[in-house]
C-alpha cells in the first residue's frame, strides 16, 4: 500500500521562514522596536507592543532562542516529538531515526507532548525557537496554531505513524482506518459473531475503531460495542475495560484492542475469570510488542515496520537539508495482521 503527493519542494530552513523584519513591517515598526518587544515588553509602549503581538499572531512568528550570529548556521540537531516516551510501540520508530541521523552527523533531541493539542503546540513552540534542522511528528498536526508555527518557520517536518491527504509538508506512515476494516474483516472470517473493541481515547486509535465498527456493521455483525479507556494505555486498563465489557456485553467472542499493552490486560482477566483464548473470546492486539509472540497464548495482532517508518523520516531530513529534491513526499509503510494462537 502506497501513495504519493505533488512533488512541490517546500523551502529549506532559513528560506522562506517568517522573520522578524516580517513582522516588524506588518506591525509598521523598526526590527529592532519589534526585537525589544518580544525580549524586554516592558520597555516599549502598550499600544507598540500590541501591534508586534498581532504581527506574531497573524504570522505564527516564532522568536529564534539562538544567538543571532549562530541563527545562519545548520544546527544538526533534529527534533522528533512522541505522545509518551514510555509506550514501547514507538522505540522502534525512535531508535531507527536515532541511528539513520548520527550517521549524518545529526543528533536527535526527544519530546513528550502527550496526548493534548494544547501541550504539543507549547512544546512546538519551545522547539521552533531553536531552530532544529527538522522536526519529526507522531501522528499529523490537528491544531491550527500548531500548523501555521511550522509552515512560519520553514523547517522541514516529517509527520508519522500516519496518513492524511494534507501533510503540512512531509509523510511517513500508514491508514489507521484501513487498520481497523481489516481486523474486522480477519475476525468475520474467522467465524467470530460479536465483535467488541478496547481502545485508548487517543484520536488515531479512535479512528482504528470508528472503521472497525464500519465494517462490522456491513458484515451484518450488528452493533459493535466498545469501551474506552485513558491513553496511554496498560495491562490494568485491559483487564479493566473487559470486566466492563462483559458487564453489558456477555455474549461477545472477540476483542479488537488498540495495543497489546491493551491485549495483554484482557487476556490476564479473561484467565481470571475462566474465559478461554481463542475458544470463547478472540483476541487481537495492535503494535507487535516484543512479548507479542512469547505469551500463551501468543497474541494475534498488527505489525507496524516502526524501524522503517524511523529511516524513512531521517532520510526526508537529511535530503532537504542537503538541497536535494523530494520527489516523493509521501510513504505508506502499510502494516500486517500476524495471526498466532489469541484469534
Amino acid at each position: 500500500m502506497s501513495s504519493s503527493a505533488s512533488p512541490t519542494r517546500r523551502p529549506r530552513r532559513g528560506s522562506g521562514a517568517v522573520t522578524l523584519h516580517d513582522v516588524a513591517k506588518l506591525a509598521g515598526v523598526a526590527p529592532i522596536t519589534a526585537s525589544r518587544a518580544l525580549s524586554k515588553p516592558s520597555q516599549v509602549s502598550a499600544d507598540v507592543l500590541r501591534k508586534v503581538t498581532d504581527a506574531v499572531s497573524r504570522t505564527g512568528y516564532v522568536r529564534n532562542v539562538l544567538a543571532g550570529g549562530l541563527a545562519s548556521a545548520r544546527s544538526r540537531l533534529v527534533a522528533a516529538v512522541v505522545p509518551t516516551i514510555s509506550g514501547p510501540v514507538f522505540q522502534q520508530t525512535v531508535q531507527a531515526l536515532t541511528d539513520a541521523l548520527a550517521a549524518h552527523g545529526y543528533q536527535l533531541m526527544l519530546g513528550q507532548s502527550g496526548y493534548v493539542d494544547s501541550r504539543e503546540d507549547a512544546l512546538l513552540e519551545a522547539i521552533i525557537g531553536r531552530r532544529p534542522d527538522g522536526i519529526v511528528l507522531t501522528g499529523i498536526v490537528h491544531s491550527a496554531e500548531g500548523r501555521k508555527r511550522l509552515m512560519a518557520a520553514g523547517i522541514p517536518v516529517v509527520e508519522t505513524w500516519d496518513l492524511t491527504p494534507t501533510p503540512l509538508d512531509m509523510l511517513v506512515g500508514f491508514s489507521h482506518a484501513e487498520v481497523g476494516r481489516a481486523v474486522a474483516g480477519f475476525l468475520v472470517a474467522k467465524g467470530r459473531q460479536s465483535l467488541a473493541v478496547v481502545a485508548g481515547d487517543d484520536e488515531r486509535s479512535i479512528r482504528r475503531l470508528a472503521a472497525f465498527q464500519e465494517a462490522a456493521q456491513a458484515a451484518g455483525r450488528g452493533e459493535v460495542p466498545v469501551v474506552r479507556m485513558p491513553a496511554p494505555t496498560t495491562l490494568k486498563s485491559g483487564r479493566i475495560a473487559l470486566g466492563e465489557l462483559l458487564a453489558r456485553s456477555p455474549s461477545v467472542d472477540a476483542v479488537f484492542c488498540s495495543s497489546d499493552l491493551l491485549a495483554l490486560g484482557v487476556m490476564t482477566e479473561a484467565q481470571s475469570r475462566g474465559i478461554a483464548v481463542p475458544g470463547r473470546l478472540a483476541v487481537v492486539g495492535f503494535g507487535d510488542l516484543e512479548f507479542s509472540a512469547d505469551l500463551h497464548p501468543a497474541l494475534t495482532t498488527v505489525r507496524i515496520d516502526g524501524t522503517a517508518i524511523g529511516r524513512q523520516a531521517a532520510q526526508f531530513i537529511v535530503d532537504r537539508a542537503e538541497g536535494h529534491e523530494i520527489a516523493q513526499r509521501v510513504v505508506d509503510v502499510g502494516f500486517s495482521i500476524v495471526e498466532r494462537e489469541s484469534a
